[in-house]
């Protein structure tokens, strides 16, 4: 039996912590070796440990050193249901074993709390880590900054509230001093930055298009590109380019109508892969370099079949994979976009995908994780099921997965 360390606490992001949404290269990668490619409760195997996760959360965990972070919505005196107080908590788990080592209210939500989407809850955004703070985001009702240690509460803010659709969404992203979230509400979306030392306003960029429906719920990218650093972030009708310091823009692309606008957008070769929300969502590549409106000039290749509405995309090596809502997997050339399969892979799903040990990982929404082996040729390595339903993505700790599902969270690697 392997045995787990003990607690030990690191203030500072290593190279193996997983300290944001879709882990330390924020496009669902992981540099480690020796994960697992089976697993089953039913007879206990690779199964390190399960704790009970109280409330309801669709955030993915992060994992510092010997701690694991999650945000949740507890409801206040009753059963969940769509008019029930809630508190908007953190906790921090022991990685050894699951145990709670704290639980911290950040903001209490009322019954007037606008009604969320089923698929969606009211802790969806994931934390961010660094350098001992722990920043926690849930949308329109609250952000705030934590010692990541003891849970006390540096900063706290509720002064960019909005209207939002179904609920909650992206989360934010750290660049330099900076805190950068997005805030697509019912109208006049924006892109927000705060001072991350003080909870305050630095800029807000008002995103523009002719999108009918301006509400979102994306996560920004930073990338660089020819030595200039470009703040990524997907919106009704338009992505834009930002420089994240000043959030003037550099440039944007259109993709008319399209909305609610979920996944992450990432880079590789040059160029931006993204997915352009409902109703029939496309996948874009844009070449970066460009400046002004680049609509017309910049797209490199579409795709407009089995492209997915929530999952984020990854690219490996020359390929890049998608996994439409259905569970239908696309692996395409990343540079023309010519498709070499699309194969039915999961159920419905909503998690991002994780490409980790020369292998690919879905989550689907009842509990079934799926291993595939990455390349031109489809092919299904294992499958695993939790038997619970899962909508939160994959992080990693060590040389193990970690797993959220509706009631727990999972710690799963090789014994």
């Amino acid at each position: 039996m392997r045995l787990l360390l003990p607690f030990l606490f690191t203030s500072l992001v290593s190279a193996a912590d997983w300290s944001e949404f879709r882990g330390p290269d924020r496009q669902g990668h992981a540099p480690v070796t020796g994960l697992p490619t089976e697993w089953s409760p039913s007879v206990n195997k690779n199964i390190l440990w399960k704790a009970a996760v109280p409330g309801i959360g669709w955030s993915s965990p992060l994992a510092i050193g010997e701690r694991i972070y999650l945000t949740t919505a507890v409801p206040q005196g009753g059963e969940e249901k769509p008019v029930v107080e809630r508190s908007l908590r953190v906790l921090c788990l022991q990685a050894s074993d699951g145990k709670i080592l704290w639980d911290k209210e950040v903001f209490p939500q009322t019954q007037d709390a606008p009604a969320i989407h089923k698929k969606n809850s009211h802790a969806s955004p994931t934390p961010v880590f660094e350098n001992g703070h722990l920043y926690v985001h849930f949308g329109h009702q609250g952000t705030a900054c934590l010692d990541a240690a003891e849970g006390a509460v540096i900063w706290t803010t509720r002064d960019f509230a909005y209207k939002p659709v179904h609920g909650n969404g992206g989360s934010p992203v750290i660049e330099g001093d900076l805190l950068i979230f997005n805030a697509d509400a019912e109208t006049d979306p924006t892109v927000i930055a705060l001072d991350k030392a003080t909870g305050q306003q630095r800029w807000k960029f008002p995103r523009v298009s002719k999108a009918k429906n301006k509400f979102s719920f994306s996560t920004p990218l930073v990338i660089e590109m020819k030595g200039r650093r470009q703040l990524i972030t997907p919106g009704s009708g338009v992505v834009n380019a930002l420089d994240p310091l000043t959030g003037t823009e550099i440039w944007k692309a259109r993709y008319d109508q399209g909305y609610s606008v979920v996944p992450r957008p990432i880079f590789a070769h040059g160029m931006i892969y993204l997915s352009t929300g409902y109703n029939k969502p496309l996948a874009l590549a844009i070449r970066a370099d460009g400046t002004g409106d680049v609509t017309d000039t910049h797209i490199a290749w579409t795709i407009d079949k089995f492209v997915p509405h929530n999952p984020s995309m990854v690219v490996i090596g020359d390929e890049v994979y998608f996994v439409a809502d259905n569970g239908v997997l696309t692996c395409a050339d990343a540079h023309t976009g010519t498709v070499h399969y699309q194969e039915r892979c999961t159920g419905p799903i909503s998690a991002s995908l994780l490409h980790a040990d020369g292998r690919l990982y879905l989550q689907d929404e009842k509990g079934l994780g799926v291993v595939v082996q990455p390349g031109k040729t489809f092919r299904i390595l294992a499958k695993n099921d939790l038997a619970e339903r899962s909508l939160a993505s994959y992080a990693v700790i060590e040389n193990d997965f970690l797993i959220r599902t509706e009631s727990h969270l999972w710690r799963i690697g090789v014994k």
